[in-house]
């Protein structure tokens, strides 16, 4: 579909918006016009509890916070909306107040590159914003999601008048390239367990994405969207690190027990040079590997099938 006219940079909705209390008895005319409908029309003011969920806010003087919170929107979007779409003018700086989007780009192969996932809390494109310049990726939800829209006029003026703001705005720019640093970084030592555990520390970050806390309600098929994997893989890398105490798998979500345990397991792999998942992938193809010598450690995607199927019973995602 195309956009409309009036939100250059909010993609439509493709799903219609059916009332609860007419959902048997609506015209087709009726549905294909809420077809039509972009999050940037069926936009609302945040409810209370919403403007709770919005970091921010806190750092902002009385005069600065009552211009932001009439100027803030909320739109609901459904699972594989496109919030913004690369090459589009930017109109808003948006945030996650509940969900979970993905942002990345396609080449014109049709391959994807995800760039990063956003959670609950996480606030995203204010380098963007700043240089009022096109997006370069796409924001996509990967659940039902609330996303929050702050006008990009509102946007430049807090820059102008709020101290509190902008101290935010360069904390997150400081963390967003430090997250990218990392996952530059990981995404050359061609090792899924170190992936996973790079994707996880990245979504637990407290600073960039305050609202997740210690509960990231994620299943592994959406996470391994996020790091480019299946969700098998996923499953065996999240057994490895449930294993090494870094986290504990839940219904409908990862519970981290130790953040530094698992952002150090993502450098202990470059320091290993990779894993042995790391040595396999730099194999040249054709060579057979070599037998696993007795008492040698057993490679990552090799565990024991039982282990895993524990894990696929008891885990998010879990058919």
């Amino acid at each position: 579909m195309d956009q409309s006219n009036d939100t250059p940079g909010i993609w439509i909705c493709r799903r219609p918006v059916v009332s609860p209390f007419t959902k048997d008895r609506v015209s087709p005319i009726l549905s294909r016009m809420s077809e039509e409908l972009s999050l940037h029309q069926r936009r609302r003011h945040p409810t209370p509890a919403e403007l709770q969920g919005i970091p921010w806010l806190a750092a902002l003087a009385p005069e600065e916070r009552s211009r932001a919170v009439e100027a803030l929107v909320v739109g609901d979007a459904q699972v594989g909306d496109f919030v913004c779409r690369r090459g589009r003018p930017v109109t808003y700086w948006f945030g996650v107040v509940e969900g979970l989007l993905k942002m990345s780009t396609d080449n014109a192969r049709g391959q994807t590159m995800t760039f990063a996932g956003v959670p609950p809390g996480g606030w995203f494109g204010e380098g963007t914003a700043v240089k009022r310049e096109p997006y370069r990726y796409d924001i996509q939800a990967l659940r039902r999601s609330v996303v929050a829209g702050l006008p990009i006029d509102t946007f430049h003026w807090l820059l102008d008048h709020s101290l509190g703001f902008n101290r935010f705005v360069m904390q997150q720019l400081n963390e967003r390239l430090g997250q990218f640093i990392a996952a530059r970084e990981i995404d050359r030592l061609g090792s899924p367990d170190a992936r996973v555990a790079r994707g996880l520390a990245a979504l637990f970050n407290p600073l960039l994405y305050p609202g997740v806390g210690h509960v990231l309600r994620i299943t592994q098929q959406e996470l391994g969207y996020l790091v480019g994997l299946s969700r098998q893989r996923v499953n065996e890398a999240l057994a490895a690190l449930q294993a090494q105490g870094a986290i504990r798998v839940e219904y409908g979500g990862l519970r981290v027990l130790d953040l530094p345990a698992l952002r150090e397991s993502v450098f202990g792999a470059a320091e290993e040079g990779g894993g042995d998942a790391g040595r396999c992938a730099a194999r040249p193809a054709g060579r057979a590997a070599a037998a696993p010598q007795a008492g040698a450690r057993r490679p990552a995607g090799r565990r024991p099938v039982a282990a895993a199927g524990v894990l696929r019973q008891a885990g998010p995602g879990s058919p």
